[in-house]
């Protein structure tokens, strides 16, 4: 990801256009790797996109609810297959999901993610990725996968703070 994507999302984008284009890609995705993107997957898939925010299995499963359709386990379920299929990330500190920004390029999650609002930022960094491969190399260390959490300010909410 270059540096150019790594920003937080604004409220003022077209976020029609954006769901739409996150739906496409995924399907494409799914029928790439020979999956089904079905309803419920894909509500849960919306539903992760939905605010740009880290969103927990549970308010996955309040929404699902009111609509009628759920149970725990089917929740889980889709967050596993929409996870395995490289299309959202789990955040571990938050015990939340985000949507990723980029599913047709395989990557460990890097994050920075705002302790006021929520908000966050994906980021792909290669000297990242390098120096934890480098030092579990080193070490003898087998790296399965990591997720880097940063936690912050955004612009935003630094501004605000600032001007407080």
């Amino acid at each position: 990801m270059t540096s150019e994507r790594l920003h937080f999302i604004s409220g003022d984008h077209d976020h029609q256009r954006c769901m739409k284009d996150a739906i496409t890609r995924a399907e494409e995705l799914c029928l790439q790797q020979g999956q089904r993107f079905t309803a419920l997957r894909r509500r849960v898939f919306s539903l992760v996109w939905r605010q740009h925010k880290p969103i927990g299995a549970y308010e996955i499963l309040e929404e699902l609810q009111r609509d009628g359709r759920a149970a725990p386990p089917t929740v889980y379920r889709a967050l596993d297959f929409l996870l395995e299929s490289g299309l959202i990330h789990r955040i571990a500190s938050l015990n939340a999901y985000v949507a990723c920004l980029q599913p047709e390029h395989r990557h460990e999650g890097q994050f920075f993610i705002c302790t006021s609002c929520r908000a966050f930022a994906e980021l792909d960094s290669s000297l990242i990725t390098t120096a934890i491969e480098q030092n579990a190399r080193e070490s003898g260390f087998e790296v399965q996968r990591h997720t880097i959490e940063i936690m912050g300010l955004c612009p935003q909410c630094r501004l605000l703070k600032e001007n407080a």
